[in-house]
């Protein structure tokens, strides 16, 4: 499984098939931010059995589920959308993919059912690494990296994501990405 490793904000992380840490066992984490002082990302695949107007008592109603962004500040509420010209604040992280922005400008935006579930995901904590600490990960392969598309947040289901991604990269990872999650030995 040897890959050039090429790391930017904007990029997918996969775990390596073989990973057993339980936060992190087949994600693909979305890579918002990578500096030297350190990593930050979403997982796009692990959904929460909760709805985003459920968590925060004054949101307006909205059929959105809340997805784990990882082991860190459980606590926060992040969201990536599609919508950066209408919400001031917001940063690009890839191609008409934007990470937070002016939470009031939000939910005015959400309940003027200008924004649809589709165009938003939001998560509870994030992924996050220290200086130094994704590369070191990254060197001893426990990530496989991909290049980000719009549509696997938005538009592929979350169940078949990380085989998804797997697939399109191809050679030895599209084997991966058939293999069963429990393998047993016969």
């Amino acid at each position: 499984m040897n890959q050039s490793i090429d790391i930017s904000k904007g990029k997918l992380l996969l775990a390596e098939p073989f990973m057993l840490d339980p936060h992190f066992k087949r994600t693909v984490i979305f890579l918002c931010e990578h500096q030297q002082e350190g990593s930050l990302g979403f997982i796009l695949n692990k959904p929460l059995k909760m709805q985003i107007d459920r968590l925060i008592s004054d949101f307006p109603e909205f059929k959105a589920q809340v997805f784990y962004g990882g082991p860190v500040a459980t606590d926060t509420i992040h969201f990536i959308h599609r919508a950066g010209n209408l919400i001031e604040d917001s940063i690009q992280v890839g191609k008409n993919v934007y990470w937070g922005g002016n939470f009031e400008k939000l939910k005015f935006l959400i309940s003027s059912e200008v924004i649809k579930p589709q165009d938003i995901k939001f998560f509870a904590g994030y992924s996050g690494w220290s200086t130094g600490q994704l590369n070191e990960e990254l060197h001893i392969g426990s990530w496989i990296t991909a290049e980000m598309d719009p549509n696997y947040i938005f538009s592929v289901p979350y169940g078949e994501l990380w085989s998804k991604v797997l697939k399109v990269k191809g050679n030895t990872f599209s084997v991966f990405a058939g293999m069963p999650e429990q393998l047993s030995w016969n």
